[in-house]
This record gives structure tokens, C-alpha cells and sequence, in this order.
């Protein structure tokens, strides 16, 4: 099933979702309105706020704060991209030009910043401490995920649950933050609460561990970003730490070179991923991850929603891009 299909229980909820997102984008900051029309306009899956909507109608939500609680976690999410790809020198995403690429690092930084503002003045207006404890401490968790993967960056020593941690940290936690959000809403059980949160977070490091996998079996025009990235900037993804851990001498001492100056011959660091179990690896640790996100909702009512998030976990593990 491919995503459209996934979303199409809240089809209309995501259109009412986009139409917030333009509507709060507006400032009488020119710049402001012209990096967020590209950004917006660049698209993306929107997983996070869809995880929000789905969320909350499967424990019967019938209000109309979710469309600007969706948006409020696209916003965080875009401000989180906006920086990474300062930090991370990227100039490809989603299949065209990064905005820092197109406007500047200063103008990409300064709008990421403007969108976390807005996020936390819309946050006020759902008027809920209790989600407003759970995305701000999100944030936070986002900020030290940022912060150990760059303590990560070129140290050819980091072990997999070290990066694990970066991951449920930096990719996972507004996964979380978004299902947990959707059933506060719904005025869901602490049972439900906490299922929400593990469905969010394990769904989210599955995908994480999905992009890691076609880092090195995927070609650009289908992923929207640089094959071979992470490896460029020196990053230890879950297939070069599995080759650090199982490959041969002469296979460890390559990606060991890899990591530590992000030059070595792409071709070369593929070849050695392929000659171990790497990939393999990954994506059996994200089909783990994926199958604990399905046992999170097993006692969730049944509901077109319900199965759309379940058969999200197989999109999850299943996707080329």
C-alpha cells in the first residue's frame, strides 16, 4: 500500500492541516513568507501530524484542535530540518535545492528559529498544559539528539546502542511526541496514552533505520537527497557500525577511514556493506521496531484508522523512499 492509500482516512483533515500551515506562515517578513512557500511547497510525507489525526479519531477525537496540533508538530519537524541541513552542509532534499542552498545558512537559521516561535504561540492556543509538557519537552529531547549526533560525527567507536539513542532522540521523539499529543486529545486512558507513545517511537525509529538502509541501496532521484550523504559527513549509520563489528579486518579498516574523514570511494564502502550482513542487519532491527509499534495498538478499537496506523508498520519496513 503506498502512502496516499495510508492517509486516505484523513484526507480531508490534511488539507484543513496545509491551510493552517499557510495561514500561520504569513508575516509581514517577506523573506519569512518566501522560505516558508518553499519549504511548504517541497511537500514531504507529513507523517507526523497524519500520525496526530489518526491517532486521536481511532480513540473517537471529534474536536477541531487536531488540525492545529498537527501543524504545530509539521512546524517543529520543518525547524528541525531547516537546521539540519545548515549543520549537516546539505544542498539536496526532497528532490530540489535545500533552503539554506537556495537563501543562506543565516536566512535558513533564522526562519527554523521563526518556526519554533510560532509553533509554541500556536501550542498556547490548544489551551492543554499536559500537550503542551509533551511537545515542549520534545523539543528538548530533539535539541540533545541534534547535539550527541554531533558528538557522533567522524568517531568510528560509536556502538549501536549509542547511535540508537541519537535516533529515538533525534528522529523518534516528535514521532512519539505526535501519537501522544493525539491521544491526550481524544481523552485517552493512561494505558492508551502510553501505547500511543510507544507506537509513535518505535514507528519512527523504524523509519529512521529504513533511510539508513537505502542510504546504500537507494539511487537519488527516488530518495530526494544525496545517496551516500551521511557517509560524506562523516556519520556512523547502523550499516557501517554492523560492518565495524562483523567485517573483516581489511573491511573494518576502510569504513573505520570512512567515518573518520567521510572521503573514502562511495563504491568501495557499498561494496563492503554488501559483503556483510549490514543492510540485512538494519532492516531486521527496523522490522523489530515495526512489530513492537503493532503490538503497541493491539488493544486499540478496531476503526479505519486503527488499521491504517497498523498497516503503517509494514509501510514503514517495505518503502524505497
Amino acid at each position: 500500500m503506498n502512502l496516499p492509500d495510508l492517509l486516505a482516512p484523513v484526507a480531508q483533515d490534511m488539507k484543513s492541516v496545509d491551510a493552517v500551515i499557510r495561514a500561520r506562515l504569513d508575516s509581514e517578513v517577506v523573506l519569512i513568507r518566501t522560505i516558508g512557500d518553499y519549504i511548504v511547497g517541497a511537500g514531504g510525507k507529513r507523517m507526523r501530524p497524519a500520525l496526530l489525526l489518526m491517532i486521536a479519531k481511532a480513540l473517537g477525537y471529534r474536536g477541531e484542535r487536531h488540525h492545529l496540533l498537527a501543524a504545530v508538530v509539521e512546524f517543529i519537524h520543518t525547524a528541525t530540518l531547516l537546521h539540519d541541513d545548515v549543520v549537516d552542509e546539505s544542498d539536496l532534499r526532497r528532490g530540489r535545492s535545500t533552503a539554506n542552498a537556495v537563501f543562506g545558512n543565516a536566512a535558513s537559521v533564522l526562519v527554523g528559529d521563526y518556526l519554533y516561535s510560532r509553533a509554541f504561540e500556536m501550542m498556547v492556543e490548544a489551551d492543554s498544559m499536559r500537550i503542551m509538557a509533551i511537545l515542549s519537552g520534545a523539543t528538548t529531547v530533539i535539541a540533545e539528539g541534534e547535539v550527541l549526533q554531533l558528538l557522533n560525527v567522524h568517531d568510528p567507536e560509536v556502538s549501536e546502542p549509542r547511535y540508537l539513542q541519537v535516533v529515538r532522540y533525534k528522529t523518534a521523539k516528535l514521532f512519539e511526541a505526535a501519537a501522544q499529543v493525539g491521544a491526550v486529545l481524544a481523552g485517552a486512558t493512561a494505558e492508551q496514552e502510553a501505547a500511543a507513545a510507544a507506537y509513535g517511537r518505535h514507528i519512527g525509529t523504524a523509519f529512521q533505520l529504513i533511510d539508513d538502509v537505502l542510504d546504500y541501496s537507494g539511487d537519488a532521484a527516488a530518495l530526494g537527497k544525496n545517496v551516500g550523504d551521511d557517509l560524506r559527513e562523516g556519520k556512523p549509520t547502523l550499516p557501517l557500525i554492523r560492518v565495524m563489528e562483523v567485517g573483516t579486518p581489511e573491511q573494518r579498516a576502510l569504513i573505520r577511514g570512512a567515518i573518520e574523514t567521510g572521503q573514502a570511494d562511495f563504491e568501495a564502502v557499498a561494496q563492503a556493506i554488501r559483503a556483510t550482513d549490514a543492510l540485512e542487519h538494519a532492516r531486521r532491527c527496523a522490522v523489530a521496531e515495526a512489530q513492537a509499534a503493532r503490538q503497541a495498538l493491539s488493544s486499540y478499537p478496531i476503526s479505519e484508522y486503527s488499521k491504517s496506523l497498523l498497516e503503517f508498520c509494514a509501510f514503514a519496513v517495505e518503502r524505497d523512499r
